[in-house]
């Protein structure tokens, strides 16, 4: 695997090799959308030496691959439903990702569960707990993560100080990740291995040819009759410039917008998904007594909530509300942030308040519902199904992130069966971009430090520890950035725990095209400053522009439109409703195109 990078000429160059491909000549695979399943999709099929291309309307994981819970996990829940073949799975696709995959980005997180009965509790949850811990054991093989044990009310108080646990309750573990950084680390993995990706590359139209008397997508017992899905229609949104992208199999990954891509390629079957809202609130490390890497996790009325440490933050949720708005806009409330709280203050000794909210963010849960049984279906487990919608289109949709893999694999065996019946997924043993040097040992680290002078710069062992967490083995990328131009080690203005190179490196290697993309996708700003980033703006447009080609108006253009979505945001907050809260940022939104840049806050 090459360290492909994502910028403006990588990108460009992938649109010209999509724009090459013919009726003669198609892609492989075609895979529309760029969250966590698209990414993986493209990945996979990479993977097995087909002809991949990857397009994505806006950012790469803009819409719920950048708005999760950041949680890899087994699925502690779904073990009260006897699911156990669900929970199997993702426990063995958390502990590659922890081993494997991306040690990088993914990481150990223990949680204490607090007990509500001394002693059902300590029954009933203590076998859960202990079945999930047998689940995931690999014979020969040295565990992921340590066993569960129970603790005493002492023991809770001593683990978690913060946490009101009078009868004490059970610590176990799972793990956590950067899920808009693990994305974007997939479509460059799928790059590195010959892949055309393109971001803010919309679908406008799909591909279509008449389908022979017996095509092979009847033979195989699948889809409508009539025209065949070919490819798809391509504007780039930068230039608008359009190209038609051909390929044998095109494979729909787009979420929540899944009914919005079937309804554009005419198909009479489909996946329904419908759209659960779950918000998450961040507050400062030293609101809550607790160890760096110890969270919480309890049940509220409505939904399970975590309590989550994020570097000098919690990250704090979730909810679990119908979202009746446009798709491309889940907005948090006022009342969400109360309901987060109040969950929180029912387990804290410390309540929190409005006021010690640093940052927000809303994201869409895709859920699946039945299908409708028509066409050819593939139900490859309670949580996603892959179905053909036309013949020559697929589409992929429900699942979770954790095992975002099994989705990926399922749905290029679906798309490719009949072309390549013997192709088989080869993504369990292929580590991502930046897995090697995931790890530097204290010496290690004090030595980088010493022989680079970046104290000088602010930086100790844990800003380098949370370099390595978001880079492994490519932080050497954005060490050559500072040998080149040693000010870029310095902090980031307005954001001091990111550095002036990681602005840069963003535009260079990750594919941000906006200052949106890369203070909230690539930074996380969004949620991190109280601010989410407007003091940070200025300084990090100018690091950009040269890469990026922007001239002084285009530097106030990009200020002044993500400040405006900011604002809208913020707005947003302060409502009631979902509608009022739609209503705030339809009058925060200037005219022109910003009204367009706005809905796509939220795009896959």
């Amino acid at each position: 695997m090459r360290p492909a990078p994502l910028n403006p000429l990588t990108r460009a160059a992938s649109l010209r090799a999509l724009a090459r491909t013919s009726p003669a000549t198609p892609l492989d695979v075609l895979v529309v959308g760029g969250g966590v399943t698209g990414a993986g999709i493209a990945l996979d099929a990479a993977s097995r030496g087909l002809s991949v291309g990857i397009v994505e309307a806006a950012d790469w994981a803009t819409g719920t691959s950048s708005r999760s819970s950041k949680l890899i996990h087994g699925g502690l829940r779904y073990l009260e439903m006897l699911d156990f073949p669900l929970v199997a799975e993702a426990l063995k696709e958390r502990d590659l990702l922890l081993t494997r995959i991306a040690p990088h980005l993914v990481k150990p997180v223990s949680f204490i569960l607090p007990f509500e009965n001394p002693l059902a509790d300590r029954v009933y949850v203590g076998s859960g707990v202990t079945l999930y811990d047998v689940m995931s054991a690999r014979v020969g093989q040295k565990r992921a993560v340590p066993t569960h044990r129970q603790l005493g009310a002492a023991q809770s108080q001593e683990r978690f100080p913060g946490l009101a646990a009078p009868y004490g309750g059970i610590e176990y573990y799972d793990a956590q990740v950067d899920d808009a950084r693990f994305t974007q680390a997939l479509v460059r993995s799928a790059v590195g291995l010959g892949a055309s990706a393109a971001n803010y590359a919309r679908v406008v139209d799909y591909l279509r040819e008449d389908a022979p008397a017996a095509d092979e997508a009847g033979a195989a017992g699948g889809g409508s009759d009539g025209a065949r899905v070919t490819g798809a229609r391509i504007r780039d949104e930068e230039t608008g410039a359009e190209v038609s992208v051909h390929a044998h199999a095109t494979i729909l990954a787009t979420g929540v917008w899944t009914g919005e891509q079937q309804a554009a390629a005419d198909a009479d079957t489909g996946l329904e998904v419908l759209a659960s809202k779950g918000i998450h609130v961040t507050v400062p490390r030293d609101r809550i007594d607790a160890p760096a890497r110890v969270g919480v996790i309890t049940r509220t009325e409505t939904s399970v909530l975590f309590i989550i440490p994020w570097g000098e933050l919690w990250l704090i949720g979730t909810t679990d509300t119908p979202w009746r708005e446009d798709v491309g806009l889940p907005l948090v409330t006022a009342t969400d942030i109360d309901r987060v709280l109040e969950g929180a203050n029912a387990v804290l000794e410390r309540p929190l308040t409005r006021e010690d909210v640093v940052g927000s963010f809303a994201g869409l849960r895709p859920l699946l519902q039945p299908v409708d049984g028509t066409g050819d279906s593939a139900r490859v487990s309670r949580e996603h199904a892959v179905l053909e919608v036309a013949p020559g289109l697929s589409a992929i949709a429900g699942g979770k992130f954790t095992t975002y893999r099994v989705m990926a694999a399922d749905a290029v065996d679906f798309a490719v069966r009949s072309r390549f019946p013997r192709s088989r997924s080869r993504t369990e043993d292929l580590p991502l971009l930046g897995a090697d040097g995931a790890q530097l040992s204290a010496s290690r680290r004090s030595l980088v430090l010493a022989n680079r002078d970046l104290r000088a710069h602010g930086w100790d062992e844990a800003r380098l520890d949370r370099l390595l967490s978001r880079y492994g083995g490519r932080l050497a990328d954005l060490f050559a950035l500072i040998d080149a131009e040693p000010a870029l080690a310095c902090p980031l203005p307005g954001a001091e725990h990111c550095t002036a190179a990681e602005v840069v490196y963003a535009v260079r290697a990750e594919g941000a095209l906006h200052l949106e993309d890369v203070l909230h996708r690539r930074l996380r700003l969004e949620f991190e400053v109280p601010d989410r980033g407007v003091a940070a703006a200025e300084v990090a447009a100018r690091l950009v522009a040269p890469v990026l080609g922007w001239d002084e108006d285009r530097v106030a253009e990009e200020v002044a439109r993500f400040t405006s979505v900011v604002d809208a945001r913020l707005r947003a907050e302060a409502a009631e409703t979902d509608a009022g809260a739609v209503e705030a940022v339809a009058a925060a939104r200037p005219g022109g195109g910003q009204g367009r840049r706005v809905r796509r806050i939220a795009r896959m």
